[in-house]
């Protein structure tokens, strides 16, 4: 069986990471990575040539979590991910929970909002159809998480344990489709927990911490499941090229582990973050009270003294 009307090619040497590396661009997320580092730059610099400042940081961010996602789609990784269940597996892991996360420290949606002109009075520009999608009741309900947890979940087990997935691998622009899917639900999973830029949905810092650990135990479950699974799960990797020279179930032996693996990565990404923003938000809360105490006079501290005073005076 020919493959490689949508990028199989059944000729493929055994895989070593010098194999995998070299240039090969799917057109679609090679033109949608140049289109978002171009996009980027172009609102940076547009907020520096009106004098305002942009923090290097979350360029850096931006431009890794874009260069990830070119890593693995615009190599012959995404080659090899067409006929071996491992290599697929660090593409979906890296889509879905290491770009989205890197993309999201970026603050797009921020720079946007900064950088996109103001419309006319009465009229509707581009920032103002963002912020119309921002306060939307649908962006409301997909990033709330009794939806982005279950859909997280189930781009998982619904996905690989059921025959759409062999469904999707059997055209290019299935296999387009479910990687698209999986940048998705990752940033749409990962925006309220941790997320800079504002949203219709963003609990305080320990529902955030639990929204995460709610979805985290099901990647290391799906990895362990696919280690423990005595004959290959998935029909795409059945039957690998003889040119390879791997066996189907050690190859998803392999899967597994990595998805297993990858699950803490993300985690720990996230907790880090999470605890950096909390720190910040707790200096511009005292900042903000330090502010509002030396206009008042401190009234606060003065009228609690006073109250303390008064029981004292009651008690004597």
């Amino acid at each position: 069986m020919d493959h490689s009307g949508h990028g199989m090619n059944m000729d493929l040497p055994p895989f070593t990471l010098g194999r995998g590396l070299p240039f090969s661009a799917d057109p679609f997320f090679l033109i949608g990575c140049v289109l978002a580092l171009g996009l980027y730059g172009y609102g940076v610099l547009r907020l520096r040539r009106r004098g305002d400042s942009w923090p290097v940081g979350r360029m850096v961010f931006f431009v890794i979590g874009v260069l990830t996602i070119a890593l693995v789609m615009c190599t012959r990784l995404n080659d090899y991910g067409m006929v071996m269940f491992s290599v697929h597996m660090v593409q979906h892991m890296v889509i879905s929970m290491l770009s989205p996360i890197l993309l999201l420290l970026g603050a797009p949606v921020t720079l946007a909002l900064r950088a996109l002109p103001v419309a006319g009075r009465g009229r509707k520009g581009p920032r103002e159809l963002l912020l119309m999608l921002l306060h939307s009741r649908y962006m409301k309900i997909i990033t709330h998480p009794v939806f982005t947890i279950p859909l997280f979940i189930a781009s998982l087990y619904a996905l690989y344990f059921t025959p759409l997935f062999d469904f999707l691998m059997g055209s290019k622009t299935g296999h387009l489709a479910m990687m698209v899917h999986f940048l998705a639900v990752g940033l749409v999973f990962f925006w309220p927990i941790m997320g800079v830029d504002p949203g219709p949905h963003r609990p305080g810092y320990v529902m955030r911490m639990l929204e995460l650990f709610a979805g985290m135990p099901f990647h290391a479950f799906f990895g362990i499941a696919l280690m423990m699974a005595t004959s290959p799960m998935v029909e795409t990797y059945k039957h690998p090229p003889a040119s390879l020279g791997i066996d189907a179930l050690s190859d998803q032996n392999w899967a597994g582990g990595i998805a297993w693996a990858f699950s803490e990565i993300p985690s720990v990404l996230v907790l880090i973050a999470l605890v950096f923003q909390w720190y910040r938000s707790e200096q511009r809360t005292a900042r903000r009270a330090d502010r509002a105490a030396d206009r008042d006079g401190d009234q606060e501290l003065k009228a609690y003294n006073a109250y303390l005073a008064s029981l004292q005076a009651r008690g004597q």
